[in-house]
């Protein structure tokens, strides 16, 4: 560290710990400060310039070194200066010291802070660059959020010193008003029944709700801000018009009709998006068809001699389009224009906050939600042009069963259709950048699901990069600075997917999105206009159908209620992949803990040694917590095994209502079960703390009682 900030470090740290050896803070109380009144007004009156010089200089002293009492010297100025004189002095005091609160924490943090957690701050950097000074001003106004914090995280950050200085004096203007006149109102205190005077009351009821009131003005202008130059239509035609009729916008519609608002919902292809035609329910429907033959595989394990199955994989497929037939009126025009929506076929776009043209006509509507989805991401590989290939929306069309293989993507759908083409007899090479599968879990939970490929001859093939198609059959790929070389009767991308942010108007209303590519919004699922909200995988940050539920819900009631707007809680987000062994999680892994440099403690159950999981041939996996150090409070929890996408609800739910692993543990669950899994990890997590010192005591009992 430089001599230089060594020594203002050793001021600062004097300045402080003189002020409570001494004692100071005892002068900014308020009770002591009002006990020496009338000696205040004399100085007052007798030496104006002197008074008003020295309590400004200890209040921007207080500020700038980010001391307790600045709203206590507010309310004494009010009562010394009176409202107009305290208002003017308070303001440039507490502006000057909020910004050598500033400089200090810029001059001495920023540089380390930055080095240390620059790409964890790069989108705070990015937004604050962007729109900095309305950003500090949002927080200037709300006087419940600590200034002196505020001074010192925005030393942090690239917002410019002169920014700062003036958003401070005019964001703190508001709240400084309130609360000088609060202070004069104090003054005027001359008995205890004058803590009941109507204008007293008043001042405090101002202090009381000036948050609020700040919140609505600060929306207010956000509003004209961002409206400026579009024309609101007189009347609406709608509540809410919900474009797309996937899992968000399917949710979003039933919630506006279930409240009796009147919605219209446009979707330009097939009612129930991509959860239902080409992702969850074909997935789990063909993942089944698969389980069945692998079982058969493994008869001998149930002591069975010998089985026979043959089948047709065109009819593997056709029965998974019966299921997707199934589960479709569930998702229909005709159940949702029977809970009184308005379904519409066709291509939406929106011309204005208020305004979405569907088929050459013109819906105007208080409220929009996007909720367009996402679709599979194919990467530009040389040679791609040449050859037919398949994505996660486009393999459900095929009735051939591939001799050859190749899936390129190690994620959760990847993983899925690697293993349930293999298990029919395609010889499936599955080939990842990365260093291994499924990079988003643990290494331990990855290292399972590829030992179980490898048994069951899926050729894994991580490290490797894809480079070129060549001869319309070949890919060629990089792996330790080599080219290696795989051929295939058929291609499956499944190296992510991308949300839908274009062909519906975005760009003509310079709706931005964020550094994931989906569109930007606020803790409130609002775009840039407060009319245009956004949910599902468009939105992100999580490509899950019960995310994009959670989030309709939010979306729909913040369009449609005004009152009070709700914030989207992504506390507990579970999820699963369905390979078999199934990996579920909620919460923080191991992985994610350390990179967030999170204390953790670690507790596992292998499922090899439960009775049930004994006995159905299944006994392998884990059950994974991560607990807060010498507590009981669960930080997430992964399960690897049977049906544990099923068994990780006990999880979700202890983790929604704070519930600890003492609680599972104290639950009797049914034997013998798989959900014995989750009781028996508790059961680990309470021996490994166990009071050690107590447990001798009641050996030492129970031996005197022998005795």
């Amino acid at each position: 560290m430089k001599p230089n900030k060594v020594i203002v470090i050793v001021l600062l740290i004097s300045a402080v710990a003189l002020f409570f050896f001494y004692d100071l803070d005892q002068f900014l109380n308020l009770s002591y400060l009002k006990s020496q009144q009338q000696q205040i007004d004399l100085w007052y009156q007798e030496n104006p310039a002197t008074m008003i010089s020295g309590f400004f200089l200890i209040y921007v002293a207080v500020t700038g070194l980010s001391l307790p009492g600045a709203a206590v010297l507010t309310l004494v100025g009010g009562a010394i200066f009176g409202l107009v004189s305290g208002v003017v002095i308070i303001s440039f005091a507490s502006t000057i010291g909020a910004t050598a609160a500033f400089l200090v924490s810029r001059y001495l943090l920023r540089d380390t802070v930055q080095q240390k957690f620059g790409g964890k701050l790069r989108a705070i950097n990015k937004g604050i660059e962007k729109d900095g000074a309305f950003y500090l001003f949002a927080l200037r106004l709300v006087p419940a959020f600590p200034f002196f914090i505020i001074n010192l995280l925005m030393g942090l950050t690239p917002i410019r010193i002169w920014t700062f200085y003036w958003v401070s004096q005019v964001g703190m203007f508001a709240g400084t008003v309130v609360y000088v006149y609060a202070g004069t109102q104090l003054g005027e205190i001359e008995s205890l029944g004058g803590i009941l005077s109507v204008e007293l009351i008043f001042a405090f009821t101002l202090l009381g709700i000036f948050p609020l009131l700040a919140r609505k003005l600060l929306d207010f202008i956000k509003a004209r801000r961002v409206y400026r130059g579009w024309e609101k239509p007189r009347k609406f035609d709608t509540n809410l018009v919900v474009i797309g009729a996937g899992s968000a916008g399917l949710v979003s519609a039933y919630i506006a009709a279930a409240i009796k608002a009147r919605v219209t919902l446009v979707e330009k292809h097939k009612m129930g998006g991509d959860c239902l035609n080409t992702g969850c329910v074909p997935s789990k429907a063909l993942i089944r068809s698969a389980k069945f033959l692998s079982h058969a595989k493994r008869c001998r394990e149930f002591g069975i001699n010998e089985t026979k199955v043959s089948f047709d994989f065109a009819d593997i497929m056709e029965r998974v389009q019966q299921k997707i037939s199934l589960v479709e009126p569930h998702d229909s025009v005709e159940r949702y224009s029977g809970l009184g929506v308005d379904c519409i076929e066709g291509d939406a776009t929106i011309t204005s906050p208020w305004t979405v043209e569907v088929n050459g006509q013109a819906i105007h509507t208080p409220a929009i939600i996007i909720a367009a989805g996402a679709e599979p991401y194919v990467p530009p590989i040389a040679g791609i042009e040449n050859i037919n290939f398949f994505t996660s929306d486009t393999i459900w069309s095929i009735r051939e069963l591939p001799q050859r293989l190749i899936v390129i993507g190690g994620g959760p759908i990847g993983c899925e259709l690697a293993q349930a083409f293999a298990r029919f007899s395609s010889q499936v090479t599955h080939v990842h950048r990365g260093t291994r599968l499924m990079p988003k879990e643990d290494e331990d939970i990855s290292a399972i699901i590829a030992e179980r490929f490898s048994q069951e001859g899926i050729h894994v093939c991580t490290s490797h990069t894809p480079v070129r198609f060549k001869d319309r059959n070949t890919l060629v790929c990089r792996h330790n600075d080599e080219e290696v070389c795989f051929k295939f009767d058929a291609v499956l991308f499944a190296v992510g997917r991308k949300a839908r942010t274009t062909g519906y108007g975005l760009e003509n209303l310079k709706i931005s999105l964020d550094e994931h590519h989906t569109i930007d919004t606020n803790e409130f699922l609002q775009t840039r206009y407060p009319s245009i909200y956004a949910c599902g995988d468009v939105a992100g940050p999580y490509q899950f159908t019960h995310t994009a539920s959670h989030q309709a819900w939010y979306a729909s009631v913040n369009a449609l209620l005004g009152i009070k707007k709700f914030k989207v809680d992504y506390s507990v987000i579970p999820w699963c992949t369905f390979t078999d062994p199934e990996v579920a999680r909620v919460g923080l892994n191991e992985q994610e803990a350390r990179q967030q440099d999170i204390a953790h403690e670690i507790t596992i159950y292998g499922i090899d040694d439960l009775d049930r999981a004994i006995a159905d041939e299944e006994d392998h996996g884990m059950v994974k917590i991560l607990t807060k150090p010498g507590k009981d409070r669960i930080l997430g929890a992964t399960i690897v095994g049977e049906h544990a996408g099923d068994l990780i609800s006990e999880f979700i739910l202890a983790m929604r209502h704070n519930l600890g692993l003492n609680k599972i543990l104290g639950t009797i669950h049914i034997y013998p079960t798989l959900s014995e899994a989750n009781k028996f990890a508790a059961g680990n997590w309470k021996k490994a703390h166990a009071p050690q010192s107590l447990l001798k005591w009641a050996e030492r009992y129970h031996r005197w009682r022998r005795s």
